[in-house]
């Protein structure tokens, strides 16, 4: 293969739309913006105007909450961490950390924190080091005989 040889693959690039350029191009005269009018212009900002009367997000009651401060946590079931632990990729002797979960793959990335989640059974005793546990959760490792710190 040579310098000369190489091309994009079919399809990647486009060619830019010539607008302007006369009535047989389909796109000629208006270019594409229609009539007269502000729209037909250049730096319109009216997304949301109507007209002078009130805009109906500006009518509309303000509703809801948003907490800042909520911690976004990653949610693992029981049962995915059991079927790590079967395929070989988390160590039950090691306790169960953010990182190690993070290692077998079972999260993308730690946000603010691990809570364990009690979908399915575990039949290993495991340690867990993670930030919170649901109680379902909680019942199912002390059953196991294993064990829950919070970090």
């Amino acid at each position: 293969m040579k310098l000369n040889e190489l091309s994009d693959r079919p399809g990647s690039t486009k060619n830019r739309k010539r607008v302007g350029r006369g009535i047989g191009s389909g796109s000629g005269k208006t270019a594409g913006r229609g009539g007269k009018g502000q729209t037909a212009r250049t730096g319109v900002a009216i997304k949301g105007f109507e007209g002078g009367q009130m805009p109906l997000h500006r009518r509309l009651p303000k509703r809801g909450f948003h907490n800042i401060f909520a911690k976004d946590f990653n949610e693992v079931g029981l049962d995915k961490i059991q079927a790590a632990i079967d395929a070989g990729k988390l160590d039950a002797k090691k306790p169960v950390t953010a990182e190690a979960l993070k290692e077998a793959g079972l999260i993308r990335r730690a946000k603010d924190g691990v809570r364990i989640l009690g979908n399915g059974e575990i039949t290993t005793a495991v340690a867990f080091e993670v930030a919170g546990m649901s109680k379902p959760a909680a019942a199912a490792v002390e059953k196991a005989g294993g064990s829950f710190k919070a970090v």
